[in-house]
């Protein structure tokens, strides 16, 4: 994955200087010669200047790889399959924090003014990474994070099996590629055992994690534990033999698999449970919110900074939110009276959540149900956008054994060469739970155009470098994704009132995000208050209510990015429209958007107010 840096490097250095020599054939004869010497003089230099940019670009690419395996793999990158990763260990934190600290001393010998446009871009963007790298890395704020490794919703014991089974990133094509998941299975294990030495420090130090979120760990555990060798997912790859496999080969690694599984992750497993179990989970806080947690105040200051990419404060997201769910609700009690409904908004609710008529029959209908909205997007989606990503996009259902800690869906991204898909998951755990008003609107999230154009649009542009094609920010992917349910207006998908409810009800879920995050994490709110505040306000079933506000307690403040990040680009989209009149364009403007990559929202910003300059 290299050379597409290098030459994305070399791309924009002929290019600019391309256009200089260009500019100066359009001079008088005059003073040409003099002329024609400053401009060499300056696209050698902007030349040089991109050429070492783009060195610094490929060489931490290439160095981070390295040290963060998993993310090659998940490129397509085999060179460092066998290998899992040192993840939290001393080593890897001083490893990447010498790094970040070098990039910025690389970053600050590069003259940005000699930079074409998207090269100072790039450099801003770079910067802002590196410098939040560091923040992240630093000891206040490490000593409240690593030390708490994993919870219910974050951790490698949700990703790891899925990964793999056969069924997720790892490729199984090759002998090579069954051994090389054997060596990672053996890293992994090193790495649930260091895992528990983490959480041992904070007990020492009095930083804990929440009794709640380490409930669901040992009950995800115990539902690993109980799966039969032959049904566990990490067997899946036996199940699944390329018929070029001698018996030979066949016979080895189905012996080799079943000893790993028995002998050492299952026993991994029961390690961390038991430990979690017994030792941890009766001295963790009773208290959901961060604000209970040791030092929990600053990093919930520091995590929605990094969040949303912006200088907010909780109490100013607390109050817009509580303004968003007030105007989404007049737009409910609208679409209530559209369909007839008589009595209050709260029983209009309660009517969506128990209606047979609006619940799957069944986990293939449901399939079947994305099936067909998928094929309606497909139908319209030029009307949105120039260019389409070469990637499929897959649909399908979680893994029974994972559905129950799952949001009702998400997004897996496919290869830059489109050789493995893009997936969306969709949810089918407690089927009578489930609505589908909501489905159009999941699926342009999570699918397309979501999630699906916005990452593989990025790191499918080889102009871009690797950390604009495969990094971002959340305020960016999720503001992107629920800027995209909107766009279903504009492609007719919302015709029926009921799916338009589904609209309003999406973004209203995102807006009791910016009341219930900051509620429960600056203002002492409890998981019953937060629950109870969300089913009052949306026609959400209990189950899904739970698992969001669960959510919120396990992963503070990314809930925020997406109603943060969709109001700034409906904010500049707003501004193009106004500023460009009948030449705005809105594929352009999508383009625009997209075609950089997962951008801070200032950087954004900034430079869709560049293109609105250049338009005119």
């Amino acid at each position: 994955m290299l050379m597409p840096c290098i030459n994305s490097g070399e791309y924009y250095i002929h290019k600019t200087a391309l256009i200089l020599l260009a500019s100066v054939a359009l001079v008088t004869p005059f003073g040409a010669t003099v002329v024609h010497a400053q401009a060499t003089e300056a696209a050698q230099s902007a030349a040089t200047e991109s050429q070492r940019l783009a060195a610094l670009f490929a060489a931490d690419d290439e160095a981070s790889l390295k040290r963060n395996p998993l993310n090659a793999l998940f490129r397509g990158d085999m060179r460092y399959a066998d290998r899992f990763g040192d993840m939290i260990t001393d080593a890897y934190f001083d490893n990447e924090r010498s790094a970040a600290q070098a990039n910025l001393e690389g970053l600050n010998t590069i003259d940005r003014d000699r930079l074409n446009a998207t090269d100072k871009i790039a450099y801003d963007v770079f910067k802002q990474v590196q410098t939040d790298a560091l923040k992240g890395l630093s000891k206040d704020i490490m000593d409240l994070t690593v030390v708490r490794p994993l919870n219910h919703f974050f951790g490698y014991q949700t990703f790891y099996p899925t990964f793999a089974s056969g069924q997720g990133a790892a490729p199984f094509k090759t002998v090579e590629d069954y051994d090389n998941n054997l060596k990672r299975h053996k890293e992994f294990i090193l790495l649930m055992d260091r895992s528990i030495d983490r959480f041992r420090q904070g007990m020492a130090t009095g930083v804990f994690e929440t009794k709640m979120t380490i409930a669901n760990v040992v009950d995800q555990l115990n539902t690993q534990l109980a799966q039969k060798t032959e049904e566990s997912p990490y067997y899946g790859p036996i199940l699944m033999f390329p018929e070029s496999f001698s018996d030979a080969d066949k016979a080895r690694l189905t012996s080799e698999y079943r000893d790993i599984i028995v002998n050492g992750l299952y026993p991994a497993n029961a390690r961390l449970r038991d430990f979690l179990r017994d030792s941890y989970l009766p001295l963790a806080r009773e208290q959901v919110g961060l604000s209970a947690m040791k030092g929990g105040e600053a990093l919930y200051q520091y995590l929605i900074e990094q969040t949303t990419t912006l200088p907010l404060k909780a109490d100013d997201i607390h109050n817009l939110g509580l303004s968003e769910v007030a105007r989404i609700a007049s737009g409910m009690e609208a679409i209530k009276k559209e369909v007839g409904f008589k009595g209050t908004l709260g029983a209009f609710f309660e009517h969506l959540r128990s209606d047979p008529k609006l619940k799957p029959t069944s986990r293939a209908s449901l399939t079947q149900g994305y099936y067909d909205i998928g094929k309606k997007v497909d139908a319209a989606i030029s009307m949105q956008f120039k260019y389409l990503p070469k990637a499929p996009l897959e649909i399908k259902p979680y893994e029974e054994f994972r559905e129950k800690y799952e949001a009702g869906g998400s997004y897996q991204q496919g290869t830059p060469d489109g050789s493995r898909p893009g997936t969306f998951y969709f949810n089918t755990y407690d089927l009578p739970s489930r609505t589908t008003p909501g489905m159009t609107t999941l699926y342009l999230h999570e699918g397309a155009p979501g999630h699906h154009f916005q990452i593989s649009v990025a790191q499918e542009n080889e102009k871009l470098p690797a950390f604009m094609r495969f990094g971002g920010n959340t305020a960016y992917v999720e503001g992107w994704a629920l800027y995209s349910e909107t766009l279903g207006y504009g492609m007719g998908l919302f015709k029926d009132p009921y799916q338009r409810f589904g609209t309003l009800s999406d973004e209203m879920l995102r807006a009791m995000r910016l009341v219930v995050d900051t509620g429960i994490h600056s203002k002492g709110w409890t998981r019953e208050q937060a629950i109870e505040y969300m089913l009052a306000n949306s026609d959400m079933g209990k189950t899904d209510a739970t698992a969001e506000v669960e959510r919120y307690i396990a992963i503070p403040s990314q809930a925020l990015a997406y109603k943060i990040g969709a109001l700034t680009i409906m904010r500049l989209k707003d501004k193009a429209k106004k500023e460009l009149g009948s030449k705005f364009d809105v594929r352009e403007f999508h383009n625009q958007v997209l075609n950089t990559g997962a951008l801070p929202l200032t950087v954004l910003e900034k430079k869709i107010d560049d293109w609105i300059a250049a338009s005119k």
